[in-house]
């Protein structure tokens, strides 16, 4: 369950940020670039900073 809400939570980021850099200012490109980079970090590492943080958050009874 905490994999598929990193995933939604990833592609609501990037929809959004592609909406704003594409209304409001290029900049928001960069948003989207950070969520690819640390999309692409996960996979070789193992680790996720939005694992961590809806573990000790919306997840911590889960476990």
């Amino acid at each position: 369950m905490i994999e598929r809400t990193i995933r939604a939570i990833a592609g609501c980021i990037i929809v959004t940020s592609l909406l704003l850099a594409y209304f409001v200012h290029p900049g928001w490109y960069l948003l989207t670039a950070f969520v690819g980079v640390n999309l692409i970090q996960s996979a070789f590492t193992g680790w996720c900073l939005m694992e961590d943080i809806l573990k000790a958050t919306v997840f911590r009874k889960a476990e």
